[in-house]
């Protein structure tokens, strides 16, 4: 399963087209992300690959879960989100 990462900085709207085209080739893929800002830029991004995909008849749904990541060789606790086609 692809992983994609997010950043309080990311912009949504690049996030969901990363998303689309990712399930418009596997159907499934996992978004991480570190921290408040980075995770609503997440969720944002996920609400607008619906938009996306609603069209052609694709129904994402969005799983959200813990994972433990390694950054700068610390462990940081991230959100993951396994969006996924209904």
């Amino acid at each position: 399963m692809e992983i994609l990462k997010v950043s309080s900085k990311s912009s949504p709207n690049s996030v969901a087209g990363a998303i689309a085209g990712v399930i418009r080739s596997s159907s499934k893929v996992e978004v991480q992300a570190v921290g408040a800002g980075a995770a609503n830029q997440a969720l944002k991004a996920v609400a607008i690959a619906r938009g996306y995909l609603a069209p052609i008849g694709v129904d994402l749904v969005c799983i959200p879960a813990f994972a433990n990541v390694n950054i700068d060789g610390e462990d940081r606790t991230a959100i993951k989100l396994i969006v996924e086609t209904r």
